[in-house]
C-alpha cells in the first residue's frame, strides 16, 4: 500500500474488546466483543472477569476487523493502544497484546490515552474538528468539558470536570435503585420513552450564578433520585419507574447542555462535540441539537456506534498520531490506570522519567 499505513487499534480499558483499522482518517473495519453479560448478575464490572473475557477475545476481534475491512495483518502498518486509564488487568491484556503484534509486524506502537480516543472517534464521523472545538465526554467514568486544538500536537486544556460521580455513574446507580437491568444508562433511555420528563422534581447541580460555570457534580443528583424512590416505598408503593428515568434522564441532559453550550459561547467557538457512551443517549443528543441550534453553534456526535468503547477510536488517534509525525511509545510501554488527560499520546513511563529528570 502506498500513503500512510493502515493502524490498527486496540481498545481494553474495560469491558470491551475492540479491534479497528483506520487510514487517512477513514474507519476501513472494526469489531468489539463485550463481556458485558457476565457482568450483569453482579451489577458493575468485575475486573478479574473482564481482563479473563479479554484473553479470550482478543485474536477473534482483530480478526474479525481485519476481515470486514478486507484486509490481512500484513496490510497494518502501525499499531496503536490504550494505555489508559481504565482497569489495571484489562489494559495490561491489551498492551500485551499490542505490543506483540507491533513486534511480529516490525511496526510502531503508539501508547493512546483512552479519553483522546473518544474525541478521536468524532473524525470518522464527519472529519477532521475545527481546531478549536469544545468538547464534552460523557460516560460511565468521566464528564468533562475540554477545549481541543490539534488533537495530535497540542496539549488538552479542561475547561471543567466532574467533582465526584459522572453522568454515567449516575445513571447506572439510579437505575440499580430503580431495580433496572445493568448497564444503567440504556436501560434508563428505554424506560424515559414511556415516562414524563417532568414528573419528579430533580435538583440541576451546579447550575446556580455562584457555581463553577463548566464543573459537574452528579452525586447529589443520584441522591435525590434515591430518596423519591424510598419515599414511595416506605409508603408502600412502588415509583413509577418510566416517569422516574424520565426525568433523571431530562436532569442529566439539561444540565451537560447547558454547560457545553455555554463553554462554547463563553470562549466564542462555533463547534460542540459530544462523545462518550452517554453521548449515545436519545435526551441527551436531542437537547444538545436543540441547544446547540439555537445558539448558532454546529454539534458534532459521532453514530452510537462509535460512542461506547470501540477500536476503531484508538485506532483513529493512531492514526492522526503517525499523520502528524509523532513519534512511536518506548518498547517498555506501561500502563497508567489512572493516567490524567493531557496529551492524546500517552506514555506513562517516559513521562515518569521526564518528571523525574
Amino acid at each position: 500500500m502506498t500513503g500512510s499505513p493502515v493502524v490498527l487499534g486496540i481498545e481494553s480499558s474495560c469491558d470491551e474488546t475492540g479491534a479497528g483499522l483506520v487510514r487517512d482518517g477513514v474507519l476501513l473495519g472494526q469489531a468489539v466483543a463485550s463481556s458485558m453479560d457476565e457482568h450483569a448478575r453482579y451489577g458493575g464490572v468485575v475486573p478479574e472477569i473482564a481482563a479473563r473475557a479479554h484473553v479470550h477475545a482478543m485474536a477473534p476481534v482483530v480478526r474479525e476487523a481485519l476481515d470486514r475491512a478486507g484486509l490481512s495483518l500484513a496490510d497494518v502498518g502501525a499499531v496503536a493502544v490504550t494505555a489508559g486509564p481504565g482497569l489495571s488487568g484489562a489494559l495490561q491484556v491489551g498492551v500485551a497484546a499490542a505490543k506483540g503484534y507491533a513486534f511480529s509486524l516490525g511496526v510502531p506502537l503508539y501508547g493512546v490515552h483512552h479519553l483522546a480516543g473518544h474525541v478521536a472517534a468524532a473524525t470518522l464521523d464527519g472529519g477532521p474538528l475545527p481546531n478549536p472545538s469544545v468538547v464534552l465526554i460523557v460516560s460511565g467514568g468521566h464528564t468533562s468539558l475540554l477545549l481541543v486544538r490539534d488533537l495530535a500536537r497540542d496539549p488538552i486544556l479542561h475547561l471543567g470536570d466532574t467533582l465526584d460521580d459522572a453522568a454515567g455513574e449516575c445513571f447506572d446507580k439510579v437505575a440499580r435503585i430503580l431495580r433496572l437491568p445493568y448497564p444503567g444508562g440504556p436501560a434508563i433511555d428505554r424506560a424515559a420513552r414511556d415516562g414524563d420528563p417532568h414528573a419528579v422534581r430533580l435538583p440541576r447541580p451546579l447550575t446556580g450564578p455562584r457555581d463553577d460555570p463548566y464543573a459537574f457534580s452528579f452525586s447529589g443528583l443520584k441522591t435525590a433520585a434515591a430518596r423519591w424512590v424510598e419515599a414511595h416505598r416506605t409508603a408502600g408503593t412502588e415509583p413509577h419507574v418510566p416517569d422516574a428515568a424520565a426525568s433523571l434522564q431530562e436532569a442529566v441532559a439539561d444540565v451537560l447542555t447547558r454547560k457545553a453550550v455555554r463553554a462554547c459561547t463563553d470562549h466564542g467557538i462555533g463547534t460542540l462535540v459530544v462523545v462518550g457512551g452517554v453521548a449515545a443517549n436519545s435526551r441527551v443528543r436531542a437537547l444538545a441539537e436543540q441547544r446547540c441550534a439555537a445558539a448558532g453553534i454546529t454539534l458534532r456526535v459521532p453514530a452510537p456506534r462509535l460512542c461506547t468503547d470501540n477500536g476503531a477510536m484508538v485506532a483513529a488517534v493512531g492514526d492522526l498520531l503517525v499523520r502528524a509525525g509523532a513519534g512511536p511509545a518506548p518498547a517498555e510501554l506501561s500502563t497508567d490506570p489512572s493516567a490524567p488527560l493531557e496529551y492524546a499520546a500517552l506514555t506513562p513511563l517516559a513521562r515518569a522519567r521526564a518528571m523525574a529528570a
